[in-house]
């Protein structure tokens, strides 16, 4: 029988029915080809996934799963918007290596030593944030003529100066650099006179000159 006689009893093709055979052999191949993208990708998920997750709150780039995977960087990205959506994974921009985008996994939050901490918004430094920061520091040791670290923290919670987010590390960090800037000058307490209530040795802070200058009796404004 030729290839136009029976056709009635056929499924038309668009190339005719003798290519009916080649037809019926892609559709047979089409849900195992399926199957088999769908399972490369979920593959490539769970590789990307348990890297993600060794790094802990340190994450990785994108280029770096690139190099420790040998995936390609078009299934990398696939694979990164999967596991987004799926909310196993989030992004943060790492200050410390050019603004570049990092991933940790869900349960882990990024390092402050990546993200910045407070000072930094979507890698970007809050410059009025850290400058009231600043203020408030110089006002309040001002305030208390010599102040040690602990002092100056307690006493912002008590006038209610307090800032959002403020760690004890962040407040050294702010007091290192108001000295360095010389508006703050680091003493150790001699134990007698005005360091009486603080022991022999702990390490406080005054105002200079400049500090006093530069505004440290004026009240800044709660950030």
């Amino acid at each position: 029988m030729s290839c136009s006689e029976g056709s009635s009893r056929k499924r038309k093709h668009p190339y005719g029915t003798c290519f009916e055979p080649l037809l019926d052999a892609e559709i047979r191949k089409q849900p195992d080809d399926t199957d088999s993208q769908l399972q490369s990708e979920l593959d490539a998920e769970l590789i990307l996934h348990n890297l993600i997750r060794s790094k802990q709150d340190m994450g990785i780039c994108p280029q770096e799963m690139k190099r420790e995977t040998n995936l390609r960087r078009n299934v990398v990205f696939k694979a990164l918007r999967a596991l987004k959506i799926k909310k196993l994974v989030k992004q943060f921009v790492n200050v410390q290596n050019k603004g570049r985008i990092y991933y940790v996994a869900a349960e882990f939050e990024p390092s402050d030593e990546l993200t910045g901490g407070v000072w930094y918004v979507d890698g970007k430094l809050q410059t009025e944030y850290v400058k009231r920061f600043k203020e408030s520091c110089v006002y309040v040791i001002s305030k208390l003529k010599v102040a040690t670290e602990e002092g100056i923290a307690e006493y912002m919670n008590m006038i209610g100066l307090c800032v959002p987010g403020r760690s004890r590390q962040q407040t050294v960090e702010i007091l290192r650099v108001l000295v360095l800037d010389e508006e703050i000058m680091e003493v150790k307490s001699s134990g007698s006179g005005e360091f009486s209530s603080i022991p022999i040795g702990t390490v406080c802070y005054r105002c200079t000159d400049k500090g006093i200058l530069g505004g440290a009796y004026k009240r800044p404004l709660s950030p």
